[in-house]
């Protein structure tokens, strides 16, 4: 009888059966002189103990609004020590932190406001080119249960000094009455399809998942974490603040953006051990032209995540960087978000090929996207997790979260994986990103990685595109290696042969770049109705 793809993280490390701000505590009694959050731009240390106070006095701020357990704060920000202290702020006094992308504009912002019925929102008076304060203008009318904005650039000490009029009872007894399963943090997902949904997360969805992410890192009170990637993305404030928070080690975040030189820079000068980023991040950091001028030998780990590494990358990463023990993550912000994650001693295929295994106190299985069935080892299917990383719900979306959970509290992720002999996963795709081209599925993985061989393609990504005959044909949007001048013609007779002729693209563009979300995934959505609006096509429904 064949295996079949399913597997259970066992463990003899128990959950943690406490809320976020409980284990805050513990940490802070157990290393109160280590250094907690470091923030070189901002000129910002604090040691444990220091930040617990912090954290409080941004606690009393908050409840001087009147806000009660339960009720939506939302912080819309770039990266800042501030946006830290009210992520942990938040988790002592139960109310529900939203995290709005720091990209958002006014339809987004709107639609976030008005869905999770945010009271009062914190936020920065703007982000590159974009005034946050005409955006909230514009649609604060329509907003009715936002009631009290804190711009932190002029209104952080004013709600500090209104702290101080809240007491020390009122808050002890307010944390007392927190449960450890109740939701603490929504966090809006894009999707490909319709509006955004929050997926609502609770105290011991995100802070056991940053507990075992940092325990599969191997992490103490002696490393230092160096953070460029987003906060508002679980990639910043549960991949990388609660594993630390969860194990002693210390916060360093980089900047309010991505900028590889300042990312090197603070890792040589604050001695990181740990190093996070998608691995457009590395790759842009490895190709600097002052690469070689900083010192990496303080690094021994780090996270690669959010998109496949090429193998060449990983190579000089841990060879140039000194991380020889970066690990790979997969996930998606509806597990809170890591379901499998690679170990601090594999290869280097499996870092590359694989995005690990099942993490502790999980189950994964792949199945047969039609009939729900568990599939044979070595088989493609849809990925699917079960166990304390689930999301409560989609706020207010009953619906939508009946469409993602199923009755076994099975979380169906739209993932296409496959499942080797030994527990290893590959992802392979996304159900939704299939070409149904007459009546044939075309995988764009299968494409991409074939076209990748190429010796003079640098990247290439692969969609569908609307087709009157055959319902969708499949194109390839192509970055070349520089200097290269292949042309349309030499792709298709490469691919002539070799892959089934359904499968060679019908469309080529030659790009220099992919459009990204803030957190560097390809926005496939997005290439196909510029690529639909470009040929003149009207977009599949």
């Amino acid at each position: 009888m064949n295996k079949l793809s399913y597997d259970n993280g066992i463990s003899s490390t128990p959950l943690l059966g406490i809320t976020i701000s409980q284990q805050l505590k513990q940490t802070v009694d157990k290393y109160p002189d280590n250094e907690a959050l470091v923030v070189p731009y901002q000129n910002y240390h604090a040691t444990y103990k220091e930040f617990w106070q912090q954290v409080e006095e941004v606690a009393k701020g908050i409840l001087s609004f009147g806000v009660k357990k339960g009720d939506r704060v939302g912080i819309w920000s770039p990266n800042r020590y501030e946006w830290v202290l009210v992520q942990f702020a938040t988790t002592r006094i139960g109310v529900i932190m939203v995290n709005v992308n720091p990209a958002y504009k006014a339809a987004e912002l709107k639609y976030a406001l008005k869905q999770s019925e945010i009271s009062l929102l914190i936020m920065s008076r703007g982000f590159r080119k974009t005034n946050y304060i005409d955006i909230l203008n514009e649609v604060r009318p329509s907003c009715i249960h936002l009631k009290h904005i804190v711009v932190i650039d002029h209104d952080w000490d004013s709600m500090l000094e209104a702290g101080k009029k809240v007491s020390d009872e009122q808050l002890q007894e307010l944390e007392k009455s927190l449960q450890f399963d109740e939701p603490i943090n929504i966090q809006y997902t894009s999707g490909t399809t319709g509006f955004p949904k929050g997926a609502t997360l609770s105290h011991h969805n995100i802070l056991n998942n940053g507990f075992f992410i940092g325990e599969r890192l191997s992490y103490t009170e002696k490393d230092k974490v160096c953070i460029p990637v987003p906060l508002y993305h679980c990639f910043g404030m549960v991949l990388a603040n609660l594993a630390c928070i969860t194990h002693g080690s210390c916060m360093v975040l980089t900047g309010e953006a991505f900028d590889p030189e300042v990312v090197m820079q603070t890792v040589q000068d604050e001695k990181c051990t740990s190093l996070y980023g998608v691995p457009a991040m590395f790759i842009a950091e490895l190709n600097h032209p002052d690469f070689d001028k900083y010192d990496f030998s303080s690094l021994r780990t780090g996270i690669m995540a959010g998109a496949s590494c090429p193998e060449s990358a990983m190579k000089a990463v841990r060879e140039k960087m000194n991380m020889k023990e970066i690990g790979i993550c997969y996930g998606m912000t509806e597990t809170s978000p890591v379901s499998t994650q690679t170990f601090v001693d594999d290869t280097e295929y499996r870092r590359c090929a694989t995005v690990g295994k099942v993490h502790p106190h999980l189950e994964i299985k792949i199945i047969d996207p039609e009939t729900s069935k568990v599939v044979s080892r070595g088989e493609k299917g849809e990925f699917c997790t079960r166990g304390y990383s689930v999301m409560l719900k989609y706020w207010n979306n009953p619906e939508a979260t009946a469409s993602v959970i199923d009755e076994g509290r099975w979380m169906h992720t739209g993932d296409l994986a496959e499942m080797d002999d030994d527990g290893y996963v590959k992802i392979v795709g996304r159900i939704k990103d299939l070409i149904i081209r007459g009546g044939e599925n075309v995988s764009p993985f299968e494409i991409e990685e074939y076209l990748h061989n190429h010796d003079e393609i640098k990247d290439v990504q692969v969609i569908g595109v609307p087709d009157s005959k055959y319902g969708e044909q499949v194109m390839a949007w192509v970055v070349l290696k520089d200097g290269s001048r292949i042309t349309e013609e030499d792709l298709v007779n490469y691919c002539k042969g070799q892959i089934a002729t359904y499968k060679i693209p019908h469309y080529w563009k030659f790009v220099d770049e992919f459009p990204t979300t803030v957190t560097g995934k390809v926005r496939k959505v997005e290439m196909r109705e510029i690529s639909a609006r470009e040929l003149g096509l009207e977009q599949r429904k």
